[in-house]
């Protein structure tokens, strides 16, 4: 999903990068505050990275605030992990968001035609049809239990994730995902459920 949050006039917003920008688990977050309220922000904890670059190693008694989102940081980013968001958004810079977002049209609408297609007698895609009111997951539901279906596919080598009491998450990374691996993930997915519908 292409996000314009100042245009939006969004206030707040922190965001996870463990999974878009390939970080892993314990990856950096990401925090925005709108430029509304850079000159009256609410207290928070402070550290030293809070400071100002301009004054940040004059030591100072009190925090000389960073502008925005930059003054709740608390100290130095471990490098590891901003390296590997830089080589992420390097990509994606490569790569451009337009064409991002339309490999994303197309293959989790490729993946969901193939679900209501092929597996419809099994299988309830539950997110939104509207294309502009969701990015490239799909949450799936059966009419089998969800952990025989979760355990059959992982021993075929894939990992989804699961969101409890029933739902499963399926998201094709257009940056790296295929349309034949969106295939043979349904192809894994049929076999699954025609085993536990048995």
């Amino acid at each position: 999903v292409e996000l314009k949050l100042g245009e939006w006039g969004v206030d707040f917003a922190v965001w996870c990068s463990y999974k878009y920008l390939n970080s892993g688990a314990g990856g950096i977050g990401g925090a925005f505050v709108h430029e509304k309220h850079h000159k009256n922000m609410p207290h928070h904890l402070e550290g030293w990275w809070s400071n100002s670059q301009e004054t940040r190693f004059e030591m100072r008694d009190k925090v000389d605030a960073a502008i925005g989102a930059d003054s709740f940081r608390l100290c130095n980013p471990p490098p590891w992990l901003s390296a590997l968001n830089l080589a992420s958004l390097e990509i994606f810079q490569e790569a451009g968001m337009e064409a991002i977002l339309a490999k994303q049209y197309l293959i989790t609408g490729y993946l969901e035609y193939l679900l209501t297609t092929r597996l419809a007698k099994h299988v309830k895609v539950i997110t939104p049809k509207d294309t502009a009111q969701r990015g490239c997951q799909l949450s799936l539901v059966f009419n089998c239990d969800l952990n025989d279906v979760h355990d059959r596919i992982q021993r075929n080598g894939v990992i989804c994730d699961v969101r409890y009491p029933n739902a499963m998450r399926i998201a094709p990374a257009p940056l790296y995902n295929s349309y034949k691996d969106v295939r043979q993930f349904v192809d894994i997915l049929q076999e699954a459920l025609e085993f536990c519908t048995e």
